[in-house]
Order: structure tokens, then sequence, then C-alpha cells
């Protein structure tokens, strides 16, 4: 890996803590440049992105431990750039999930490098828009491979991809996973959506228009419910409440600051804390492989303590919080992230339970 720092080789190093510094530093002005681009760059230059792929392919393949771990570090200092990486994570554990090993020599090794940008479109095939009864995305099979029509809504950072994986429905019912380069003729990028948090992923949608792509870009199917092929990253994993308790550590960091001239904010950072403490511990037992509750529950439970302790941060801010600007304002606005990012039945029910001040019991 080029560059001037040494790579991040494990959670414990001191490498870790330099990069979190400067992504801190950097997030104020996301909302002026718009896209995390020197953000990420460092990540490339600390060889973040090596830590998800194989070192046959140029990366570290670190543990789900670690990775936890290092997903945690991240989301504290930066949640915009972290929930990019991750969409860009599960591109190029996709691709290297496949049994296409032209693909995989093609594009990972430039991908754990930082010098590709790739990302993911598979919402329309997991929680989102599946109550339509038509696919949104839908594909049909040709001599030399697959003639796509409609659009991914959800593919972050879309305008700076070269390619999307995603996936698409035949009219039989069975689904195809493809790498999709974004300058296939047919391919336009809309405008992204105006979010009310972490607009700066640039998250919107990718238009198909009768795209015929080559049987050489497919990396699984047609095969019904492609997505429960085991073809890298799961949803529904611990990934989104990794990030969730990312931010509200954030929230509570700048909390216990503001006790040391308030000590009536005490109490409440330290019930927060502790909380946040206990969910931390039951993240990495399950990231070890030994759970002590269901991912939906620490799923629930994450989602609540991110909603708190930023609304609790807004609190003790004050006026000057609801300022534009103000790091209060902007947990607030990324916590309601989390109840509509991957969230399974489940975990909606029980957040809605808990808004509605009912029991909601344990969630499944």
């Amino acid at each position: 890996m080029s560059g001037d720092k040494p790579r991040i080789t494990s959670p414990a190093d001191a490498q870790l803590a330099e990069l979190c510094a400067q992504l801190r530093q950097l997030a104020p002005d996301l909302q002026a440049t718009g896209w995390p681009s020197q953000q990420l760059a460092c990540c490339a230059r600390y060889g973040v992105f090596e830590w998800f792929i194989s070192p046959a392919y140029g990366g570290q393949a670190w543990s789900d431990a670690d990775i936890i771990r290092g997903y945690l570090e991240l989301s504290t200092a930066c949640l915009t750039t972290t929930f990019v990486i991750t969409q860009r994570t599960g591109a190029c554990q996709r691709i290297e999930a496949s049994e296409n090993e032209t693909v995989k020599r093609e594009l990972l090794p430039d991908l754990a490098s930082g010098k590709r940008f790739a990302t993911v479109g598979i919402s329309h095939l997991t929680t989102s828009r599946r109550h339509l009864g038509k696919a949104v995305l839908r594909a049909q099979e040709t001599p030399g491979g697959f003639r796509l029509d409609g659009f991914s809504p959800w593919v972050t950072g879309a305008p700076h991809a070269e390619l999307v994986v995603t996936g698409a429905t035949l009219d039989d019912g069975r689904q195809i996973l493809v790498a999709l380069p974004i300058d296939t003729p047919g391919v336009t990028v809309p405008p992204a959506a105006d979010l009310v948090g972490l607009t700066e992923s640039q998250t919107g949608p990718v238009q198909c228009d009768r795209v015929e792509i080559d049987r050489r870009w497919l990396l699984a199917g047609p095969v019904e419910q492609v997505m429960q092929q085991g073809l890298g990253a799961k949803t529904g994993g611990l990934q989104t409440s990794t990030l969730a308790i990312g931010l509200a550590g954030s929230a509570i960091d700048y909390l216990e600051l503001e006790t040391t001239n308030r000590p009536e904010l005490r109490a409440p950072t330290e019930s927060l804390r502790f909380e946040w403490q206990t969910l931390k511990a039951e993240l990495l037992f399950a990231a070890a492989g030994e759970p002590v509750c269901s991912n939906a529950e620490l799923r629930s439970r994450s989602n609540s303590v991110v909603l708190r302790a930023t609304q609790a941060a807004l609190a003790a801010a004050k006026g000057s919080g609801y300022v534009k600007g103000h790091p209060a304002g902007r947990w607030c606005s990324e916590a309601l992230f989390f109840l509509v990012w991957s969230c399974p039945q489940p975990v909606m029910a029980a957040n809605l339970c808990e808004l509605a001040g009912l029991n909601a019991g344990t969630v499944e």
C-alpha cells in the first residue's frame, strides 16, 4: 500500500486512533463538501479497505470480532464515512464470495487498495419495496447475459461508484446478483435523495433502461431467493447495531465532557454510559460467536440507546445544539436513520412499542 502512514493491522493499533482523530476533524466540513472524499482517502491510506478482503487479493481478512471493533471506532468518529464503508464492503464481500474468479481477480486488488470504489444496491431484494407486486428491477435472460429494466432504489455513493453490486428478478421469480459497471449503456444515476440525515452519503437510485449486461459480470443465480445463498455479508447481522452503538458513544462522550461543569448531567450520563457499555460487551460477545441475546434484540436495544443518547446530547447542548452545524443536532438526525436502515419487522415493532410506551417483550 502506498502512502506515508503505516497500515492499521488490528483494532489495537495506535494508528486507528490517529485515523479517527482525522475523521472527527473533517466531520464538520461534510455538509459543505457533500461527499466524504477526504475521509475515504484517509481510510485507504491507513489500509482500512484491506480489513474486509482476503490476502489473496491484497487484503488482511480481519476476523468478524476485529471488524466489529474497527467499525465501532470509525462510527464514533464519523458515521457518514463508516456507513459508506459498510456499503462498499458489502459489494466487496459479495464479489469475493462469488464463484466468478475472473471478476474477483480483476476487481478485488484495486478495491482493497482503495483505487476503485464499488457500492451495493440490494435493498429491493431484502427489506425495501418488497411489498410491491412487481419487482422494481427486472431481468430477462439473453443469449449473452441479461437485460435489466427498472431501478435499484437505495444505492450509497452511486455518483462516485465505478460499479454497483445489485440484483434483479426474472419473470419466473428467480433472481440474479451482478456486478454492474456504472458506465454500461442504459445505466443512469439520478440525483441522490435529500435525506434527513447522512445526506452526504449520496444515497439514491440507479436506473436501468434496457441495460445489456454480459454474463461475465454474473455473481450468482439465476436462483430463487438469491440473497439466501450465503453470498457475503448477511442482512440482519451485527453491522447496523455496531454503527448505532458507535454513534451513541459519540453523544455520550459529549455528555461526559459537559458534566465537568454541570453536575446535574452526571446521573443521566452515567446511566447511559452503563447501558452503552453493556450493549458494547454483548455486541463483542456476539461477534465472537458467543451471543447472549438474539441479533434482533441487540438491534432493537441499540436503536433505543442511540436515539436517547443523541437526544440527551441535544438537550444538554440547549439552543446551540439546535443550530445547524452543531454535532448534537447532526447526531440526532443521524440516529433517525437506524429506524429505517435494514430494519426487520420485529425490530420495527419493538421500536414502535417503546415509542408508544408499551412493553414489547423479547424481540425474536
